[in-house]
């Protein structure tokens, strides 16, 4: 019987070697999607805004230390976290792994006193919109409308204060 791997999360800044295979396929997957280059999107903003103590980047290992899934959060105000990056290689996806890699920056955000989180996704997006859905988000747009009418769609929660998600 072969067990399943262990799956753990280490905090690891933007510029560790092992995060940049993940963002390098974020930004190819969007630039397919968007028919424009993702990649600048991607670097906007400076990493120091993913750092303690206002933020972090955590990945998700699995087998030999191998990044599989990753995300972020940075401030977005003095109550609000904002969700970035979210991501799981395309070779380990359908998995529950993207549920995990948003409920540990939730868990996060909530220890480090943030009583909301906010995030967008692309209209091109579908996955991430179920995914967000899924987990309990507030949509901030009008789910019946053309997604490509509104842009980036928000979402919201509402954290429990320092309880896990």
């Amino acid at each position: 019987m072969t067990s399943a791997p262990e799956l753990t999360f280490i905090h690891v800044p933007v510029s560790d070697p092992r995060v940049e295979p993940l963002l390098r396929e974020l930004g190819h997957e969007y630039s397919k999607r968007y028919g424009k280059d993702a990649h600048a999107e991607i670097a906007r903003y400076p990493d120091d805004e993913f750092t303690e103590p206002h933020g972090g980047l955590l990945l998700l290992l699995l087998e030999r230390g191998e990044p599989v899934a990753g995300g972020a959060f940075r401030r977005y105000d003095l109550a609000t976290a904002e969700l970035k990056r979210i991501w799981t290689h395309s070779g380990h996806r359908r998995r529950g792994l993207a549920r995990r890699v948003v409920a540990e920056p939730e868990r996060e955000a909530a220890l480090r006193g943030y009583r909301r989180i906010f995030l967008t996704t692309g209209p091109r997006q579908p996955e991430a919109r179920a995914l967000y859905l899924a987990a309990g988000y507030t949509p901030l747009f009008d789910t019946e409308a053309d997604p490509e009418s509104i842009g980036p769609l928000p979402f919201e929660k509402h954290l429990r204060e320092g309880r896990d998600q």
